[in-house]
């Protein structure tokens, strides 16, 4: 099944060209199917970039996935036009009496700052109180991860020294868990941080459990099963030049960042990288759907209701 996007949106004719299925809206509704309803919190600088990049993963599902785009209620991106915000993403405080299949949050260009620095930390945390009532599960990325996991239990993030930068090798510590089916026991993922989540400071009591980690790098994805989420610090969302254009970006600000570990050929910035997440990335979008349509009520209203019957029992 295709992903419903809005026929205008950008990432429409992108994904198109690609040959991922997209369902044009007047065509979704002759379907006599309960599409999952997925929304997406989109907090990174380069908005319609991570549009395609999460609608791209959401649309290889077999399922029929209705995506919508939410934006903080009072915070305006200034690196997207307004016009663009507008058209196509609701502000949260509008829905924040609906409910959601699944909740996809970004990361954002503020995790240096203190969490509670952030200037709309306040209205982030509501909404990680609303997914316990209105979302059946949640994938936090990056900076989001790592914000859940602190409103949530308490967990701090540290400073790196120096950017975690490159792309580098993941283990499965979980082959059992349905959110891993089919992933090698070793592979490649993105990695694009200045701050980094320690499992010694996650409480034993919160049931969080690491399903990836890299030697190098630490704890990738973790499962918190009592708040439905799923927590990736890394970005393996990426697209094949994500990470280069990240260094040209920061070389263009005399920032004289290294080069990205394992990313360009031959270690040389002239040569075109080899993308080597591709495969795990929509492994483990599918695998989350799976796991949403598996567990999800057919009653959108039960969202919420059911999970904590569910977890009771």
């Amino acid at each position: 099944m295709p992903i419903r996007i809005p026929n205008d949106l950008p990432a429409f004719a992108a994904l198109e060209a690609e040959g991922v299925m997209v369902m044009r809206e007047a065509d979704a509704v002759r379907q006599d199917i309960r599409p999952l309803q997925i929304g997406l919190l989109n907090l990174m600088p380069n908005k319609i970039r991570t549009e395609t990049q999460i609608a791209r993963l959401l649309g290889a599902s077999p399922l029929q996935v209705e995506l919508t785009l939410i934006k903080m209620t009072d915070h305006v991106p200034k690196n997207v036009p307004q016009e663009h915000m507008i058209s196509f993403y609701e502000p949260w405080s509008d829905l924040r009496e609906r409910k959601f299949d699944g909740l996809v949050v970004t990361g954002a260009p503020v995790e240096r700052l203190p969490f509670e620095e952030v200037s709309y930390w306040s209205e982030l945390c509501e909404i990680f109180d609303w997914t316990q009532t209105h979302v059946h599960s949640s994938l936090m990325i990056c900076w989001a991860a790592q914000a859940a996991l602190h409103h949530f239990h308490g967990v701090p993030k540290h400073e790196l020294p120096k950017k975690a930068f490159g792309v580098y090798r993941h283990r499965n510590l979980a082959p059992a868990s349905g959110y891993l089916r089919g992933f090698s026991d070793d592979f490649s993922i993105p990695v694009s941080r200045w701050t980094e989540t320690r499992v010694a400071d996650v409480p034993s009591s919160a049931g969080v459990q690491v399903l990836m980690d890299s030697p190098e790098m630490g704890p990738c994805l973790m499962e918190d099963r009592a708040k439905s989420a799923l927590y990736m610090f890394n970005h393996i969302e990426y697209d094949s030049d994500s990470l280069g254009e990240e260094y040209q970006r920061d070389l263009g600000r005399g920032m004289n960042p290294e080069l990205p570990h394992s990313y360009f050929t031959d270690d040389d910035p002239t040569h075109p990288p080899l993308n080597r997440w591709r495969s795990h990335a929509h492994l483990l979008f599918a695998n989350w759907i799976n796991e949403i349509y598996q567990t999800t009520p057919f009653d959108l209203s039960e969202i919420g209701t059911v999970r904590d019957r569910r977890q009771a029992g």
